[in-house]
């Protein structure tokens, strides 16, 4: 009788007819991922997200106005193209990438990183599109402890590869001993993707989450950038050698272009 009841409930909400082109297969019991999604867990993005926006934008703009009221910008003598500048510096968007250069073939420096590092910021929403602890900072307090861990090892590990190699620089003592593929591009890019990957490997040992695993990558590479930044702009000197900030040869300052 029961069953009766049901298949008249469920003919009465999709009643058959010869010509509709479906037919209900199956009713499976669960809740739509957007139950209870409604205006209370939502804001409009406008005027609250934009107002947001705005006054960023704002503050944004004053902070620079401000700071060119109080610094002027740093210009030199007309340049001439018989004196090269010593050392020469990219702009310091561009130190971090100049600092790779010492350490390894420009097709992997300046090519293939960078370009992973978008490729890596672009699939990002693809790789974690799950919900839970949307909006939060890193989403739970094990994910603090990651990526606290992750800055830590970044911290210590890419300034002890940067001495080291600057010490034992590896493409020169294989130059001439190992073919320039091996030596120049395939060893320096493994050393470096080992490096990055490392933290990544050592975690997968508690099971992480997807976004447990790229709040880690993710971390690695952004203080990993930050200190390949601070070495070509504080640490480089005439040649760009590496040399203390307060023992730069020849009177070089490098904060003096601030």
């Amino acid at each position: 009788m029961a069953a009766e009841i049901k298949d008249q409930k469920t003919e009465n909400i999709f009643p058959s007819a010869p010509t509709k082109t479906y037919q209900l297969m199956e009713l499976v019991r669960g809740t739509s991922p957007m139950a209870n999604k409604g205006p209370d867990n939502t804001v409009f993005s406008f005027p609250v997200v934009a107002l947001i926006e705005v006054l960023l934008l704002l503050g944004t703009t004053l902070l620079v106005f401000v700071f060119s009221l109080l610094r002027n910008a740093p210009l030199e003598d007309i340049a001439n193209p018989t004196v090269t500048t010593n050392p020469a510096k990219a702009p310091w968007y561009f130190v971090g990438l100049q600092e790779l250069l010492e350490h390894m073939h420009p097709l992997v420096a300046g090519v293939l990183i960078p370009s992973v590092l978008v490729l890596f910021l672009v699939v990002i929403p693809y790789l974690d599109n799950d919900r839970t602890g949307a909006g939060r900072w890193f989403t739970s307090q094990r994910g603090r402890r990651i990526t606290l861990l992750s800055a830590i090892y970044a911290v210590i590990v890419m300034p002890l590869l940067i001495v080291l190699d600057n010490t034992f620089n590896l493409r020169e003592m294989l130059r001439g001993v190992a073919p320039e593929l091996i030596s120049q591009i395939i060893l320096p890019g493994l050393i470096i993707t080992l490096a990055a990957w490392l933290p990544m490997l050592i975690l997968l040992r508690w099971k992480p989450t997807m976004r447990e695993v790229i709040l880690c990558l993710f971390t690695v590479m952004f203080v990993s950038a930050i200190v390949l930044t601070l070495s070509g702009f504080l640490f480089r000197g005439p040649g760009f050698k590496l040399y203390l900030p307060w023992a730069m040869p020849g009177g070089y300052n490098p904060l003096s272009g601030l």
